[in-house]
């Protein structure tokens, strides 16, 4: 993203601005995998968000993860990760285990605080004047993440992370209960 005027600077006695309108020059995903043990994290960016980036994705883990460990991915229920080709390729490779998140439950997969961080750290004041200087944004936050990475770690208890998934499953069944017509 680009702005469409610069901001005025920070002050004192004044935060620093932007503007709310943007030029937007093209997008990218982020897949990244994180290593709950170390705090590691591999990432790469692609034009594209469908089964060949994926299964792309799925095949860099492979290569850099230590032969015979078990590997389990948390993955939303987006279709990408469910298609035929992407399952033919999990059926040879029986090490990978996925786990999908229940809907509207993302904060369950800890790489979700890493896109939060990154969005935060180096993403959301930024301005991109073209994908490329995005990329090379991000690519640079992993690398300096990776220097020094640091585990996630859950501060709530066991107990209490699933009464929370139990209320926000509620909660979905009333508005899903909500919507439907007679």
């Amino acid at each position: 993203l680009d702005r469409t005027q610069p901001g005025l600077p920070l002050k004192r006695g004044r935060a620093g601005t932007m503007t709310h309108d943007y030029k937007r020059h093209g997008t990218t995903t982020l897949f990244a995998a994180l290593n709950v043990l170390t705090g590691t994290v591999v990432g790469f960016c692609q034009t594209k968000h469908t089964h060949a980036e994926w299964l792309k994705f799925l095949k860099r883990i492979h290569r850099e993860s230590p032969k015979g460990k078990q590997i389990h991915i948390i993955c939303d229920n987006y279709s990408t990760h469910k298609h035929p080709t992407v399952m033919a390729w999990l059926a040879k490779h029986p090490q990978f285990h996925l786990h999908f998140t229940p809907t509207s439950a993302s904060w369950l997969n800890m790489v979700e605080r890493f896109f939060r961080d990154i969005t935060v750290n180096a993403i959301r004041r930024g301005t991109f004047t073209s994908v490329h200087d995005l990329i090379d944004a991000i690519d640079e936050y992993l690398i300096e993440h990776n220097r020094s990475p640091k585990p996630f770690i859950w501060t709530a208890n066991a107990k209490d992370i699933l009464a929370k998934v139990v209320r926000a499953r509620k909660a979905l069944e009333v508005r899903v209960r909500g919507l439907q017509v007679n």
